[in-house]
Formats: C-alpha cells, structure tokens, sequence
C-alpha cells in the first residue's frame, strides 16, 4: 500500500524572503510545520486545535529538523510541498517534506517529531510516551 502525500500550493510572498526576494531558509521550516499538521489533521481527522485533548498528550513536539535547499525560491514562486509520514517508531516518527518549483526539487527536508504527555513527576517537564496502535496503523497506511 503506497503511503499518502498529503500536497499543498503556494505562492512565496515577500514577507518571507530576504531583501534579494529569495526565500529566507528558515521559513521553510515553518512551512514544514504548517504542512505536518495538514497532513496530521488529515490522517487522524482531528484539527490541530483539539490534537492535544483527542489524545490526552501535550502534542507532538518537534525534536530534529533537517533540509537540503537545492534551488532557490523566489518571490511570487508558485511551490508545491509534498509532505508524508516516512517512518513510525514506538514514541516517535519522521515526516518526510519535499518542496518543487515547476516540478523539479528546490527543498528535500524532514522533521522528527515525539509523542508527549506532561510528565507526573514533574508538571514542568514533557516525556515521550508510545504512540497509540490506531494513530500509529493511521501514520503508516
């Protein structure tokens, strides 16, 4: 069974570019975020907003974030991020997220991201906490 792409367009504004009016690296990764809970809301069929209690964690926090900028982005680019769950583990799991302008590759990124409840111990504290078996046959399908 193939996994699912979840796939969204947008145009790069100039609000997230550089004074060149290429797109300032970090925002990608903001892009990414918004992408991953697409694709998460998407998955489980709960909007961001109620992940938390649906689940009873604090959410899914991001842990390593990584990517490759092959091709600059431009302002008024039209870019297409294609985002999937490329791996689940028991307390965690990788998004794989590839950007493309005109079809060919620009960004070739990723993000782990954990499974987290607060932890009893400590209130000021998070820990990672295996990943439901529905949510986990969900992500991988």
């Amino acid at each position: 069974m193939a996994t699912y792409i979840h796939r969204r367009q947008l145009t790069v504004e100039w609000g997230q570019c550089d004074p060149a009016g290429i797109v300032f690296n970090p925002r990608f990764f903001e892009m990414f975020d918004v992408s991953t809970w697409q694709l998460i809301q998407t998955l489980l069929g709960v909007p961001q907003q109620d992940f938390s209690a649906a689940f009873h964690v604090v959410g899914a926090p991001l842990v390593d974030a990584r990517a490759n900028f092959l091709k600059p982005a431009r302002f008024g680019d039209t870019i297409e991020i294609a985002s999937r769950i490329a791996d689940v583990r028991r307390t965690s799991f990788d998004i794989e997220h590839r950007i493309s302008i005109g079809g060919e590759l620009a960004v070739d990124g990723g993000e782990t991201r954990v499974w987290a409840v607060r932890d009893a111990g400590d209130p000021d504290r998070i820990r990672a906490v295996a990943i439901p078996a529905d949510v986990a046959e969900r992500f991988a399908a």
